[in-house]
Parts: structure tokens; sequence; C-alpha cells
């Protein structure tokens, strides 16, 4: 559930509230009393931050390297294409 941060107009009193998103806003102050207790524009409480969300990002460890730039380049048969076990390597 979101908490919601609301203010009275009328005496300045200020509350978060716990609420469901369905219930209906609060109008009246319990501080005062006045129909003046309105909801207040906040900033959420997180950031999204970076270029984005990858494949590779939380899947254990923190090599910081893509399981795709792991594997070798093939070199047409060569030692690398071998220790890769490219199809190449065994017609060579």
């Amino acid at each position: 559930m979101p908490i919601y941060a609301y203010k009275c107009a009328a005496c300045g009193h200020a509350k978060d509230v716990l609420q469901k998103m369905s219930d209906a806003a609060l109008t009246d102050c319990p501080a005062c009393g006045a129909a003046a207790f309105s909801k207040q524009l906040t900033a959420p409480g997180f950031q999204l931050k970076g270029t984005g969300w990858y494949a590779t990002d939380f899947k254990g460890g923190s090599s910081g390297t893509p399981a795709t730039a792991a594997a070798p380049a093939c070199d047409a048969g060569g030692s690398a294409c071998a220790a890769a076990g490219c199809p190449a390597a065994a017609e060579a």
C-alpha cells in the first residue's frame, strides 16, 4: 500500500497516511476539523538511473562481462576454434 502525504490548507497540519489506491482521499483535517486536508505532490521513493536493465543483471556473481562475450571468436579451424568446439576445427 502506498503512503500519501497530506497537508491542511487551513492550519498547516501535515500527516503521512498509509492508504489503498482504491480508498477515497481524506478531506477533513484531524487537527482542526476543516475540510481543507489534501494530498501533496511528493518525490517517489526510488530513482531509475543508468542505461537500463539487461539479461545479465543480477544473475549470480559480479563478473561484469556478459556470457556472450566469454566465448572466443572462431578463427576458421585454429586453436581458438578448437577450444570452442567449433565444427570448423574438425574439418581442418
